[in-house]
């Protein structure tokens, strides 16, 4: 039988993928309901109003989720860790194959858990569920986070027409078939393992 023997650097990734697995595993993704409305708006009220200004259609999305954004065609997804509501992010109805994926955001208490990550792959699952093909994004220079993630996922990038977000100078869209996975499979310890991107569209 054949004894493989790890060095210093092995056991330090052997320890940080545990450490990954360990934290990923308390990231529960549940779909929206009534009771998530407070959690809905704080989360995203909290850094539109740190970083830019809220705008009538943030009001109205975020007051009126179900209207803005389930009544169309869309979905929200809420993120739980260790039993509490964490996170959230939409997917907003553009056309039969088109969604915006929007108003993600993460509790400051449960940043760099890599809540974003799963935000970000749970809303593309739940996208092709809803027969999309294309997945388009606003954002603005100063989630520059956010923006290494959204182009290591496969993001490109569009110019930005004009009517939208105030404080978008960023579009950016994929088509589902081009979505980039996380690691999930490691050969050497046979482990599953995740990205953790600590990033998301507030910079998480």
């Amino acid at each position: 039988m054949e004894c493989i023997s790890l060095n210093g650097n092995s056991k330090k990734q052997q320890l940080i993928i545990n450490i990954k697995n360990k934290i990923m595993s308390n990231i529960i993704i549940v779909e929206y309901n009534f009771s998530h409305q407070p959690y809905f708006e704080k989360f995203n009220r909290d850094w539109i109003e740190k970083y830019f200004t809220m705008e009538p259609v943030d009001e109205f999305v975020l007051t009126n989720p179900e209207e803005a954004i389930l009544k169309p065609g869309g979905a929200i997804l809420m993120a739980e860790y260790g039993g509490e509501i964490a996170g959230t992010a939409a997917l907003r109805k553009i056309d039969a194959y088109t969604y915006e994926f929007t108003k993600m955001a993460v509790d400051e208490r449960f940043r760099r858990r890599g809540i974003a990550e799963r935000l970000c792959y749970a809303s593309f699952d739940k996208a092709k569920e809803l027969v999309a093909k294309t997945i388009i994004l606003y954002s603005n220079t100063k989630n520059v986070a956010a923006i290494l993630m959204y182009e290591k996922i496969g993001f490109r990038h569009l110019k930005v027409e004009p009517g939208v977000y105030k404080r978008a100078n960023i579009k950016m869209m994929i088509d589902i078939d081009d979505v980039m996975q996380p690691v999930t499979f490691n050969p050497l310890f046979k482990e599953s393992s995740s990205r953790n991107f600590i990033l998301n569209e507030q910079n998480l």
